[in-house]
């Protein structure tokens, strides 16, 4: 039992190792997204998305913030209007029913569709963005009258 519970642990790892191997001619996505993280000041903090979408919302994040150097002439904005625009580009892009929470400090639980979630920094500014539903609703529930 114990040889086959090896064998088949073996095997399960080899499968893995073949799915996720990056192809030898194209450079690691991942590992430029790593660098575009560290240029920009920004740490990931957890996603289900794909790399590109991490990209643009790093990207246009950092774009919004401006540069983090303490010379930097930019003015900050306010963390509400940063989240409005950030919202307002993935909503574009990406089609509607994006949220985002942008600040320094703040509690979160919510529920996203599958490949519409990332939660990251940049300097001291944290960012949620995920994506939801949106149903039509096309009656409307059912009351019910206390006895």
């Amino acid at each position: 039992m114990a040889m086959e519970e090896t064998k088949l642990r073996q095997e399960l790892k080899e499968m893995r190792l073949t799915q996720h191997k990056p192809k030898q001619s194209e450079p690691s996505h991942e590992v430029g997204l790593a660098a575009i993280a560290i240029t920009f000041n920004a740490r990931l903090r957890s996603s289900d998305m794909p790399l590109h979408m991490q990209e643009h919302a790093l990207r246009y994040t950092r774009s919004l913030v401006g540069d983090p150097s303490p010379s930097s002439s930019k003015p900050r904005h306010n963390p509400t209007q940063l989240a409005r625009a950030l919202k307002k580009e993935f909503d574009s892009v990406y089609g509607p029913a994006w949220h985002c929470v942008m600040g320094k400090s703040f509690g979160s639980y919510v529920t996203h569709t599958v490949g519409g979630f990332v939660y990251f920094s940049i300097d001291s500014l944290f960012v949620l963005l995920f994506k939801t539903e949106v149903h039509l609703v096309t009656q409307p529930p059912p009351t019910t009258l206390p006895k």
